[in-house]
């Protein structure tokens, strides 16, 4: 057997080409590897619009096809870390597309070993962050792989890939072309380029698809959300997996306007981009974790830990979930859920998921001690020995400047 190029196939025009085009430039047989990771809703790869992915690659030219069901995997070990880890990107991004590559890259390796693939190929440009999320990761499970990215690599543009498509007669629809380039997956929807490029521009109703519109007049929607250990395991008290519950909340808050986000972004290859995202169920669990350890956990851990979850999520966002430090910063994020359980309370309304309610049997919230009416147990006599030592300090620098003029 000769080389072999296991494509991360997407299905669409640009992945279809590139199967041909791959075994011209190289010579090599093509495998196509489709993840799912929830891009097409409830899908699956006995689904229909799954198999028709498959047999596309087929007909394009791939020696073998395969769909990898991952949406389980995903829901349940990466948006659920992202989740425990507050993940934010510039306090706003709930790295829908970054929490997805280090998955893809995982199974691309996989199918490497199973095909006996010596190279691997996608479709990232030069300009975006997916190039380097996808090299380094597979750089840190499995260096011996060679990477090709034809659109970056051999300048391959969408007009030369329509072009070639007809020459070669590929059974692939040409004609339309999308004013956006958009990446979505269970967690979150991402939508980029065309008159978006422009940011004085105000997005369009038309581009969304995860939400609707929050000045829509809907009835307010209110849910309770169960977590155990940090990760959210119910709604409303009906027991969920993790892509159950990502998916349920989806369609709940995304009817409510909620996480929608338009956004000027830092690039990891030092320019900035225009995005626009649609995350409801994401914003809705974020919004409810970071409530619930408010509740939890205790003052100098979770202010130490917004320095954890705020690296951590640039970690992610450039590329090194696979990094020594991802993997540390794991550790330490761990052992702050241990008694971050209970159900906290959503009102989701308007684009908006506001907490109403609080309840945990871990939580350090003490009614005797925080109230003002009968019933308090807070000796306010101690608050002035307190106060004086907390300020000394200040009040001997404050003294020194003062003498020294």
């Amino acid at each position: 057997m000769g080389d072999r190029v296991i494509l991360a196939y997407s299905g669409g025009l640009d992945t279809s080409v590139a199967i041909p085009y791959l075994a011209e430039r190289t010579g090599a047989e093509v495998v196509a590897v489709a993840i799912d990771v929830g891009q097409g809703g409830e899908t699956g790869p006995d689904s229909t619009e799954m198999d028709v992915i498959r047999k596309r690659a087929l007909a394009c030219g791939a020696v073998e096809s395969e769909v990898i069901d991952a949406r389980e995997e995903f829901a349940a070990e990466f948006c659920m870390a992202a989740v425990r880890a507050n993940a934010l990107y510039m306090d706003r991004y709930p790295l829908v597309s970054a929490l997805s590559r280090p998955l893809i890259v995982k199974h691309l390796v996989a199918a490497a070993a199973r095909h006996g693939g010596t190279i691997v190929s996608h479709g990232c440009t030069g300009k975006g962050n997916d190039q380097v999320r996808f090299e380094v990761g597979l750089g840190a499970l499995a260096p011996q792989l060679k990477v090709i990215a034809p659109a970056r690599d051999y300048a391959w543009t969408r007009d030369k890939a329509i072009a070639y498509a007809e020459e070669k007669n590929l059974p692939i629809e040409t004609s339309k072309k999308s004013p956006y380039s958009i990446d979505q997956n269970v967690f979150g929807r991402a939508v980029e380029t065309g008159f978006l490029e422009d940011i004085w521009n105000a997005p369009i109703e038309d581009l969304y698809s995860y939400t609707q519109s929050p000045s829509a007049g809907i009835d307010p929607d209110t849910v309770v959300i169960t977590f155990a250990g940090g990760v959210p395991v119910a709604l409303d008290g009906v027991a969920m997996s993790p892509y159950q519950l990502i998916v349920a909340l989806n369609a709940r808050a995304g009817a409510q306007g909620v996480g929608r986000i338009d956004m000027v972004e830092d690039r990891l290859v030092g320019i900035k981009s225009r995005e626009v995202y649609e995350a409801p169920a994401a914003i809705a669990l974020i919004t409810a974790h970071q409530e619930l350890e408010n509740v939890t956990v205790e003052r100098d851990v979770a202010r130490f830990k917004k320095t954890v979850d705020q690296r951590w999520g640039e970690l992610v966002y450039d590329g090194l979930w696979f990094s020594p430090l991802k993997n540390s910063l794991d550790a330490f994020i761990d052992s702050t859920q241990q008694f971050v359980s209970g159900d906290i309370r959503l009102v989701m309304h308007g684009g908006r998921a506001t907490v109403t309610g609080r309840r945990s049997e871990s939580s350090l919230y003490d009614f005797s001690l925080a109230t003002y009416d009968e019933g308090d147990m807070f000796d306010q006599s101690q608050a002035r020995g307190f106060v004086e030592l907390w300020g000394l300090p200040s009040r001997l620098a404050a003294a020194r400047d003062t003498r020294l003029g």
